[in-house]
């Protein structure tokens, strides 16, 4: 493609303070592309012409065969940049004048796509995050007015422009300039950065050049005129706020300064920076967290930076190969780590989450802040320890438990804090929202009152509940399986601290010694106000004695659970061993104060300690490990104040190990993996920090080292320390000797003056074996636990200087000794992972949100490495696989003979097959290294090859399945069939039994009722019988009387046969009346057998009995009757004897007659007697049995009252019932017999008298 050469004299000249390696680099010939990526040993070194049409400069003749080996850093220039957009809207001047458009374009479209699989082949090591099709690539550039210049052709002659129809912004941005034929002077108004006075950059108008200076307007108006050196060259306004800072054209500290303040203006806070994620801290709540971002990540549906996005590509990566993984987090005081962990756990939880555990890792969180941080002049939450969470997971993906690791807890601080900072959260958190019943046992009182509280007078901080954080602490506790019973002791702990700051001492002799207040001491002062009672000062002429109230002293031992006595003289005196001999050294008040420090600070870290340690049984893992675990790394950030101490060394110390280890793995072992596997790679510079390590770790004359071997000596002091720094470490590059105790140490962040004022004493941290027998002598088993643990680890034997001390306390080692040995374990855990690096940065010193301050962000852009990170990532290759992986992943893309073939030529076949661009990749010896998404065209090739192959194998599955279905059917139906017909025969053998049991339980229940039917017919018959006979009794017995009263009228002849009649008559009479009697005993049966029933139906009882008195009533009166007919028959029949006796003995005519008839009368009578008596027994004996039972019936339905049991009072009336009725049928069987007897005797008389007794019969009758 032929252009139209344009220059002009700005651009010259800009063009000639370019660098000389990047003037020589041209792009190479097509014919040699296909060749270019193969290892070095195998590569052309020659070319032939290029086929290019264009005009070159001659400067740059020689060297237009050179092939370019890599893409270059910022202000270089080789080959063809990446993708169609550079080489249409970002086309940029050579800097030796080359026209950008002598090289054919290629369009976006045919560029390689990212898919999501890509990332699961990015080397654990190095992270990029690949723009999607419809982002930009960038790749390096030349200078500034070579790429802010758009590309422009002559009129005839136009412009290429190749598939454009994806990106209408550049296809637009290239019309314009191709359009406009202006000359190349009117297309000077570009932007550059310009550094003020004051250190900020701002974005300026380049308006004309002239020489080496160029005329400028800045944002206000104002033109300047500048040095061409002085500025930078900006970035189009394309590529504003990018999420990625490799994307930028030009990668200098102004643009990525703006683009990062770009996105933060727009609450975008995350941006990535090659494989780092840069947070910054908005110091406020911003709408990118929670579930609906969480699932968004999870499915992949946003690809904007973000913790979520770190964390989702750490937890995939674990699963995919099998990796633990870990993700360091680090950043200055304030810069957010802590949180930026929390969203960290959080999504952990969330996608691993499922098993409960989960929760309580989570939960933990407020416990370590409570107990960790504390508030800053910097940050309000400030982290004071390092800690490591090591979040295991199941062989599904679910976390399975957790273990937290802790590195250098600030105890300093719980004794001594600085003006306008707080202490430990939770003596706060304490103060305000401890329950009255806990604040009575523990005797607490206000923050005020607590020394180690107010020498800093700040109580509070703004926006935050500290009642509300303690009751937030307590449930948490209770989540991570704390006893109740623990929790008091804890809290007893921290109020003995604050007690123990409050305790005093009196000076008790001229030597200075002192002794803790005891009671008498109160005595000897006259205290009237009670402000006075907590705080009463002595004034002396060299010192000022604290005289504190006994409560103090006094409170400390019972919440340590000790003796008063002993904790006074454990703070007053120190026991000392001679030889054999024993000896008690009175301390003074320095002494005696750095003693109760000291014991302060040994309680609060032992008890952090047992915190985690009880955290990690909660949390523990136990038989679920699977060796796969996500490490979260949340440690101090690199610090530098006006005064550095003791602390701030140590953590610039575990700052440098951590740098060397981003270092390691960002840039050392890069380069060196290029450089051994022989592809062509130029190395891109970076500050190593390994100078400054070897100041802190070489032996024997290292930081550490030689503060290990002062701390040893009992004269030791901190300027003897300094003296012996400056005397063997000044030769050191990284050291600088000050005045007086300081030294200067030239950190990879920058330089840091430190005091050593205090050092020695912190690195000894040397509590007393007498507090510590104090502590194992408590009734509480957390002091004597943590007597225990440090007994433990001071009869640890120390091998080196420290051991040449002697005594109990030298057998401890030092602080320094300790974090170096936690560090270098932390590095080899470290090390056995994936990294992925989360850099935080802080915006401004004021925790104000919106506020941000060029100068802090690019300080610690340039601590965290930034510039050098992005350009190696942009200049490398991030994704690598081995030969034998490559081919194994990829090879049945191919045909078959090829795909047999070694894995290197497999390799070699697939990326030509598949039309990989040869600047994309390189070949190795072993490796195959690809440039940022390239691997995703294979990706999306073998996706959709064996998406393919997944549906042809689905639906051939589908297909046998189906038939398999259909053969199971018909199986099914058969097996079916012949189970119903066995179960319908079955259930019809046990229908036809029930058909035939019930046809004979119908023919039994038939006949019964037949039967009983027939009985009813029977009784009822024989009723009517018996009604219809006594009907027909009294209807004789009514004529008999007739009979009777006409009879006296007929002759004295008839008399006679009447008296046999009688006789005959009264004899039928009585067997009636047996006959009658038996169906009274039968109707007495029916009336027992009813009584029965009715004592077993209770309910019925009323009415049952009301009836049974009807039916014997009726039977009484009935049997009355018949008794009455009977009577009122034999009275007649006596009174006509009495006639009949009068005529015989007026008559006279027939004496025979006559002596029988007064023979007859009197037996007669006497029988008539008897039958009176027994039918008015049979009335009363009636009479009192239907009252007693009517009684009875009343007092048993309650109508009338009665102290007796109705029961068994009608049980006791029926038997006499009974008794009677017994008697009463004797009686009335032997009248019968006397009866017949008299009726034998007048048997003879009666056949005289038959005729005339027939003869009176049937006239009665008649």
């Amino acid at each position: 493609m032929a252009s139209t050469k344009t220059s002009s004299p700005g651009f010259q000249d800009s063009s000639e303070r370019m660098p000389k390696s990047f003037a020589s680099k041209s792009r190479s010939p097509p014919s040699l592309q296909s060749i270019k990526s193969l290892p070095v040993d195998f590569r052309f070194t020659g070319s032939p012409a290029s086929g290019v049409s264009g005009e070159y400069d001659d400067a740059n003749t020689d060297n237009s065969n050179v092939i370019c080996d890599s893409i270059p850093e910022n202000g270089d220039l080789c080959g063809e940049v990446d993708g169609g957009i550079e080489d249409s809207a970002a086309e940029m001047y050579q800097a030796n004048g080359d026209n950008p458009y002598d090289r054919k374009t290629i369009a976006t479209d045919e560029r390689p796509s990212v898919s999501d699989e890509d990332s699961g082949l990015v080397a654990p090591h190095l992270h990029s995050s690949a723009p999607s099709r419809s982002e930009f690539r960038w790749g390096d550039t030349t200078s500034y007015a070579s790429k802010k210049v758009e590309a422009c052709v002559e009129p005839s002659k136009g412009c290429a422009i190749s598939s454009f129809s994806a990106q209408p912004r550049i296809f637009l941005s290239l019309a314009i300039y191709c359009i406009d034929m202006r000359p190349l002077s009117s297309l000077l108004k570009l932007q550059s950065w310009f550094q003020l006075p004051n250190g900020n950059w701002e974005l300026g108008k380049v308006l004309s050049s002239s020489g080496t200076e160029i005329v400028i307007s800045l944002s206000e108006g104002k033109v300047l005129k500048v040095n061409v050196d002085s500025l930078l060259p900006a970035n189009p306004d394309i590529l504003d706020g990018v999420d990625d800072l490799m994307q930028l054209s030009y990668l200098n500290e102004p643009s990525v300064l703006y683009n990062i303040q770009y996105r933060y203006n727009q609450d975008m806070i995350y941006t990535k920076a090659g494989p780092v994620l840069v947070a910054i801290n908005p110091f406020k709540k911003v709408p990118l967290y929670g579930n609906d971002y969480i699932d968004a990540y999870k499915r992949k549906s946003i690809e904007s930076p973000h913790v979520y996005a770190i964390t989702d590509t750490a937890i995939r990566e674990m699963i995919r190969d099998e990796v633990n993984q870990s993700i360091i987090i680090s950043g200055e005081s304030g810069a957010g780590k802590t949180e930026t962990a929390k969203i960290a756990m959080q999504y952990l939880a969330a996608l691993g989450g499922g098993s409960g555990i989960e929760y309580e890792i989570l939960k933990t969180n407020p416990i370590l802040e409570a107990f960790g941080n504390a508030k800053t002049l910097r940050n309000d939450n400030s982290s004071r320890f390092g800690k490591l969470i090591e979040i295991h997971f199941s062989e599904t993906g679910k976390i399975s438990g957790a273990k937290i690791q802790t590195f250098l807890l600030e105890k300093s601080r719980v004794v001594q804090c600085a003006e306008g900072e707080r202490s430990y959260h939770i003596f706060y958190q304490l103060c305000a929202g401890a329950p009255p019943a806990l604040r009575e046992k523990l005797d607490l009182k206000s923050v005020h009152e607590y020394k180690y509280l107010k020498q800093s007078s700040c109580y509070s901080i703004n926006g935050v509940d500290d009642a509300e954080q303690f009751r937030i602490v307590m449930e948490a506790l209770d989540i991570v399986h704390v006893s109740k019973e623990d929790q008091e002791s804890v809290f007893a702990m921290l109020a003995a601290v604050l007690w123990m700051g409050n305790v005093s001492f009196t000076v008790i002799d001229n030597e200075n010694h002192v002794e803790a207040v005891a009671d008498e001491v109160i005595e000897q002062f006259d205290v009237i106000d009670h402000s006075e009672l907590l705080h009463l000062s002595l004034w002396t002429d060299d010192s000022t004695v604290s005289v504190m109230f006994v409560l103090c002293l006094t409170n400390v031992a019972k919440l340590i659970g000790c003796d008063v006595g002993e904790l006074k003289q454990a703070l007053s005196t120190r026991k000392m061993r001679v030889g054999n001999d024993n000896i008690i050294q009175k301390l003074t008040l320095s002494q005696a104060i750095d003693t109760r420090d000291a014991l302060a600070k040994s309680i609060y870290a032992s008890l952090f300690d047992w915190l985690v340690e009880q955290i990690n049984k909660s949390l523990a893992v136990g038989k679920r490990r699977t060796g796969r675990s996500i490490s979260i790394l949340d440690i101090y950030g690199f610090e530098s104040f006006d005064r550095n101490s003791f602390e701030q060394f140590c953590i610039n110390y575990a700052n440098e190990r951590l740098q060397q280890h981003f270092n390691r793995h960002l840039f050392k072992l890069e380069q060196e993996e290029y450089i051994q596997d022989g592809i062509d790679w130029n190395r891109v510079d970076f500050e190593d920090n390994q100078d400054c390590l070897n100041l802190f770790e070489k032996k024997p004359l290292g930081l550490l080292s030689l503060l290990d071997e002062e701390s040893t000596f009992p004269n030791g002091t901190d300027l003897t320390f300094a003296n012996k720094l400056k005397q063997h470490l000044n030769s050191n590059s990284c050291f600088r000797g000050e005045r007086g105790k300081a030294f200067s140490v030239c950190h990879y962040a920058g330089e840091v003056m430190y005091d050593t004022t205090g050092f020695l004493e912190k690195n000894r941290d040397l509590l007393h074996l007498d507090s510590i027998q104090l502590l194992s002598s408590s009734t509480c088993h957390l002091p004597q636990s943590f007597a225990s643990n440090m007994l433990t680890q001071s009869e640890k034997p120390v091998v080196g200087p420290l051991y040449k001390s002697g005594g109990a306390d030298s057998q401890k080692l030092s602080v320094a000794t300790k974090f170096k040995g936690q560090l270098f374990q932390l590095m080899q855990r470290l090390e056995s992972t994936t990294p992925h690096f989360i850099r935080c940065i802080k915006p401004n010193n004021f925790q104000s949100p919106g506020n941000y301050d060029q100068g802090l962000v690019l300080q610690q852009l340039r601590c965290c490495g930034v510039l050098e990170v992005v350009r190696i990532s942009r200049s490398g290759f991030p994704t690598r696989m081995s030969h034998q992986k490559f081919a194994r992943r990829y090879g049945f893309l191919l045909l078959e003979s090829v795909a047999s073939q070694d894995p290197l030529s497999v390799s070699v076949a697939i990326l030509h097959q598949f039309n990989i661009v040869p600047e994309m990749y390189q070949v190795g010896y072993t490796k195959l290294f690809f440039r940022t998404g390239q691997i995703g065209v294979l990706e999306d090739t073998r996706n959709h090859t064996l998406h393919g192959i997944l549906r042809v194998q689905s639906c051939f599955r589908g297909h046998q399945a189906r038939c398999h279905l259909r053969e199971l059917r018909r199986g099914i139906a058969t097996l079916q069939s012949f189970v119903r017909g066995e179960k319908t025969r079955k259930e019809f053998a046990v229908l036809l039994h029930r058909h035939r049991a019930a046809v004979v339980i119908q023919k039994q229940i038939r006949s019964r009722i037949a039967r009983k039917k027939f009985m009813n017919i029977c009784d009822a018959s024989i009723v009517i019988q018996s009604v219809i006979r006594g009907w027909l009794v009294r209807r004789c017995s009514g004529d008999l009387g007739l009979l009777t009263g006409g009879g006296r009228k007929d002759k004295d002849s008839d008399e006679v046969l009447v008296k046999s009649s009688f006789l005959a008559e009264l004899q039928r009479r009585v067997l009636k009346a047996e006959a009658a009697l038996r169906e009274k005993e039968e109707e007495n049966d029916i009336l027992h057998q009813r009584l029965q029933q009715y004592e077993n139906r209770w309910s019925e009882y009323e009415l049952k009995m009301k009836s049974m008195e009807e039916v014997w009533q009726k039977q009484m009166r009935s049997l009355q009757s018949s008794l009455s007919i009977a009577k009122k028959s034999l009275a007649l029949d006596d009174s006509r004897r009495n006639s009949d006796a009068s005529v015989n003995l007026t008559d006279e005519r027939d004496s025979s007659w006559g002596d029988a008839g007064s023979n007859g009368v009197r037996p007669m009578s006497a029988g008539l007697t008897v039958i009176s008596r027994m039918a008015e027994e049979f009335e009363q004996r009636s009479q009192v049995f239907g009252d007693d039972a009517k009684f009875l019936v009343e007092v048993k339905s309650g109508q009338a009252e009665a102290s007796l049991n109705p029961d068994r009072e009608l049980r006791r009336l029926k038997q006499m019932f009974e008794a009677w009725k017994k008697d009463y049928g004797s009686r009335l069987r032997e009248t019968k017999v006397i009866l017949q007897k008299l009726g034998n005797e007048e048997g003879s008389g009666d056949k005289g008298r038959k005729k005339w007794w027939v003869r009176r019969n049937s006239s009665r009758f008649n």
